[in-house]
C-alpha cells in the first residue's frame, strides 16, 4: 500500500480491473494506455469519478523504448500487461505480436534494469503451456507455442527469466489461466456466449465446444497480481493462477443457455474453429505455489463470477458486436 506503481496495458480488461484495486487499496497508481487520436483510455473511462480522478494517465506505445523508460521513471513497482492477445488475429498478423509482446516486453525489462524498479511482474498466458500433457498443470510443464501468440508469449517469458539470471532483475512471471469478467472483448467465449443469449438469439454460434479451461475471475486475477507484487520470496519464479476446477466450452454453453435462453440451441461455426494443431485441448492449472507462498485463493465461486458477467453483460449489450464474430 502506499507505493508507487505503473500497469501498462492498463486500458484493457485485466489491466482496468487491476488499476483499479490498486487505487482503492491507496497505491499511487500510473496508467500506461495505447496512445489513439480518440483520447481514449479504454475501460479507465468508465470508472467511478472518485477512481478515476485518482490516476495519473500517461498515453503511448509499449513498442517505444522512449517512452516506455519516460512512464517507469520514478515508479516503485512495474506490472506490465501490454499485449496483443487475441489468437485467431495472431495467425494474420504474426508480425505485429513479435513486436508488441516480445520487444515491447524487452522494452519494460531493459528500462526496469536501468532505473531499479523494485519489482516487476511480467504478464504471462496458461496458453504457453500448449494442450495439458498432464493435469493438473503446475509451472514445471513443458512449453508449446500452439499458435504465433502463444510462442510470442513464451519468448516474453523466457527475456524476463534471462533478466534475473543475467542482471539479478526483481521480475516474477505472473501467469493467469483464462481470465473473465466483466469489461472482456466480446472475442472471448463467454461473452461471446452470453451476449448472443441476451440478444435472443436462437442458434448460439461457436467454435469447438471440446476444450475445456480453468477459468479465473477477474478480481481474483487482479487480487492474484497484487499478492505476488506484495511477496518478496515470489521474485525470480514464475507463478500460475488458477482456481484448479475445469469446465468444457460445451458444458459452459449449456449452463449459460440454460440460465438465460432455455430455447437457444448452439451452432458450430467453421470460421471460429481453430487449426487443428493449434487449438489448447486442456487446461487445468496448479496454483499450490502461488497459494503457499501468498494465501491466495479465489473469492468468488464461478456461478458467482458468471452471474457478475451477465449482469454486465446485459447493462452493456450495445457495446458489444452481437454474433459477429470478433478475431
Amino acid at each position: 500500500m502506499g507505493k508507487k506503481v505503473i500497469v501498462t496495458g492498463a486500458d484493457g480488461f485485466i489491466g482496468s480491473h487491476l488499476t483499479e484495486e490498486l487505487v482503492r487499496r491507496g497505491d499511487r497508481v500510473k496508467a500506461f494506455c495505447y496512445y489513439n487520436s480518440f483520447g481514449s483510455n479504454g475501460w479507465l473511462d468508465t470508472l467511478p469519478p472518485q477512481i478515476k480522478n485518482e490516476i495519473e494517465f500517461f498515453s503511448g506505445d509499449i513498442r517505444d523504448p522512449h517512452g516506455v523508460a519516460t512512464a517507469i521513471a520514478g515508479q516503485e513497482v512495474v506490472y506490465h500487461l501490454a499485449a496483443l492477445i487475441a489468437i485467431p488475429f495472431s495467425y494474420h498478423s504474426p508480425d505485429s505480436y513479435v513486436d508488441t509482446n516480445i520487444k515491447g516486453t524487452l522494452n519494460v525489462l531493459n528500462a526496469c534494469r536501468d532505473l531499479n524498479v523494485e519489482r516487476l511482474l511480467v504478464t504471462s498466458t496458461s496458453e504457453v503451456y500448449g494442450t495439458a500433457r498432464y493435469v493438473p498443470i503446475d509451472e514445471k510443464h513443458p512449453y508449446q507455442g500452439q499458435s504465433p501468440y502463444s510462442a510470442t508469449k513464451i519468448g516474453a517469458d523466457r527475456l524476463a527469466e534471462s533478466f534475473y539470471r543475467s542482471f539479478d532483475l526483481p521480475v516474477t512471471i505472473v501467469r493467469p489461466f483464462n481470465t473473465y469478467g466483466p469489461r472482456q472483448s466480446g472475442r472471448a467465449i463467454i461473452p461471446t456466449i452470453i451476449t448472443q443469449l441476451l440478444a435472443g438469439q436462437k442458434e448460439i454460434r461457436l467454435g469447438s465446444l471440446t476444450p475445456t479451461r480453468d477459468f479465473n475471475y477477474v478480481k481474483d486475477t487482479a487480487a492474484g497480481f497484487m499478492a505476488i507484487a506484495d511477496c518478496p520470496a515470489a521474485i525470480g519464479r514464475e507463478l500460475n493462477i488458477a482456481t484448479g476446477v475445469e469446465h468444457s466450452i460445451g458444458d459452459l454453453a449449456k449452463e449459460l443457455i440454460a440460465q438465460i435462453n432455455p430455447g437457444a440451441t448452439i451452432v458450430c461455426e467453421e470460421q471460429r474453429l481453430r487449426p487443428e494443431k493449434s487449438e489448447v485441448n486442456r487446461l487445468l492449472g496448479d496454483s499450490t505455489q502461488l497459494r503457499q507462498l501468498t494465501g491466495w485463493k479465489p473469492a468468488y465461486t464461478f456461478q458467482e463470477g458468471l452471474a457478475l458477467t451477465t449482469q454486465f453483460l446485459r447493462e452493456n449489450l450495445d457495446s458489444y458486436k452481437v454474433g459477429q464474430y470478433v478475431l
